[in-house]
């Protein structure tokens, strides 16, 4: 483990607000999810350092709004590749705080790296259109084009299961375009929005630009969404969290990236062997605490019993313990709370005809890997958020049937269908209400540049950074009258 982390343990960890660390009257202990042990003192910051953050971004956005595509650009790069060179410590500080399995922890930073890349490329593509106003008839004699202008201060909330990435996801298109920025991380991982905005100075970013509030949503949270001079908040969470702020933000832009219970659809002619690895990793890593991690199978009825006997088979195989070490591939959740919630809905199984195939219980503090069968889709387990690595496999009879279980969601974020008749991909294509179709994949699937988001109760807006910043920039319309 490096100096510097070990060096982080139990320190005191100060707000960033205006390029400098900030005190508070108050500060809670932060403890590893894993080992119980105390990790830091988190600043709990109050309503009035809330607002001395907003009052920082507001007074530095005409620096941002000035400054020269190359010139983000350039900050964008130099965190990239200051954060390559500190990427072990990067992800010794993820794997410490929300309890990520190394090897996860490792991936994470890596796409890190690639979003802050992605993003200072994209900050040198910003740009309008030409308007043919000659269409019209009264529109000879003028000619017109539109202007993308940053938004302004931007109020962005992150949660615990990708503390590194959905950081960047957040800060780095808001960089791209011009804006500033006020940071509340989850309370479980503030260090590494700390670890990042000390880079961003580090790589040259004026004071003012990202500013990190750490403390209770219910006090940081609402002075950021209900500030007048925050612009636009983009939140990731809960979906009941990002109603509220929806309700609150007024007129407000807003873009939320809420939950779901994605479902993977498996038709008669797929080759199971060749599937279960990326199975495993859809419903498994980070402890299946990811929002398109796989939490519903739809079996076609001549491939279901194989795929439960190798799928049960494969997730009993893997290694449940410390998350620093380097072969754990399932390590704790990240609160006590979360893991009496998850049993409790897998008690809830017990009293329908579900099957429980393979774990459901704890081992030494950590919930295995669980693998239920025949659950009825009005279940908890299967209509609710499950965000634990816990899967449900039901038989179908057709992909037209599967279809149909799985858009009997409240929810839309992604789903997948592993099938060779491209008839039917097609009509999965077509038919599946989500905001992204995987074929022949997991819906786990993501890479940085793509649109990523959802419908229904999964949110609203997009990510992925060319359509982040589109989200984030206003377009200004300009008509020049040549007559």
């Amino acid at each position: 483990m490096s100096r510097l982390v070990n060096e982080a343990k139990s320190a005191k960890q100060f707000l960033m607000i205006n390029g400098e660390k900030v005190e508070a009257t108050n500060y809670a202990s932060l403890y590893s999810p894993y080992s119980g042990e105390e990790i830091a003192q988190i600043a709990m910051a109050d309503k009035k350092l809330t607002v001395q953050a907003i009052d920082a971004a507001y007074n530095a956005r005409g620096v941002m709004a000035k400054m020269p595509a190359y010139h983000r650009a350039d900050i964008l790069e130099k965190v990239a590749a200051l954060l390559k060179e500190k990427a072990i410590e990067a992800a010794e500080i993820i794997t410490r705080e929300s309890a990520k399995p190394i090897m996860f922890a490792k991936a994470e930073v890596a796409r890190t790296i690639e979003t802050y890349k992605f993003s200072a490329e994209e900050a040198k593509r910003i740009h309008g259109e030409t308007i043919p106003f000659d269409a019209a008839v009264g529109g000879v004699g003028r000619m017109g084009y539109t202007l993308r202008e940053p938004i302004g201060v931007i109020g962005a909330i992150t949660p615990f299961n990708f503390p590194m990435n959905l950081v960047a996801h957040k800060v780095a298109p808001a960089i791209a375009a011009g804006n500033t920025i006020v940071l509340k991380p989850a309370s479980q991982t503030p260090l590494s929005a700390l670890f990042i905005a000390e880079i961003f100075e580090e790589a040259g970013l004026p004071a003012g630009v990202l500013n990190v509030i750490t403390g209770p949503g219910s006090t940081v949270g609402e002075a950021i969404v209900e500030d007048d001079r925050v612009n636009m908040v983009t939140f990731t969470g809960s979906p009941n969290v990002g109603i509220g702020i929806r309700n609150k933000a007024g007129l407000k832009k807003t873009t939320l990236e809420l939950g779901s219970n994605s479902a993977l659809i498996i038709d008669k002619d797929i080759d199971i062997d060749q599937i279960i690895d990326r199975c495993i990793m859809g419903a498994f890593s980070n402890q299946g605490q990811v929002c398109i991690s796989l939490q519903r199978v739809y079996a076609h009825e001549k491939v279901y019993e194989e795929f439960v006997a190798k799928f049960t088979e494969a997730a009993k195989k893997l290694k449940i313990g410390d998350p620093l070490e380097s072969d754990t591939y399932i390590s704790a959740l990240i609160s006590k709370g979360e893991v009496e919630r998850v049993l409790g809905l897998i008690e809830e199984t017990k009293s329908g005809h579900a099957t429980i195939a393979a774990g459901g219980k704890l081992q030494d503090g950590i919930l295995e890997p669980t693998i239920i069968t025949d659950a009825d889709h009005t279940l908890n387990i299967s209509c609710q958020e499950a965000f634990a690595p816990v899967v449900v496999v039901n038989k179908v009879g057709s992909v037209e049937e599967a279809i149909e279980q799985v858009n009997d969601s409240r929810f839309g974020l992604q789903a997948g269908i592993y099938t060779n008749n491209v008839r039917n991909a097609l009509y999965a294509s077509q038919e599946l209400h989500v905001g992204g179709v995987m074929i022949n994949d997991v819906p786990t699937y993501r890479v940085d540049q793509m649109p990523y988001g959802g419908v229904k109760e999964s949110g609203t807006g997009r990510e992925g950074i060319k359509y982040a910043v589109e989200e984030m920039t206003e377009l200004k319309l300009v008509v020049w009258n040549q007559s």
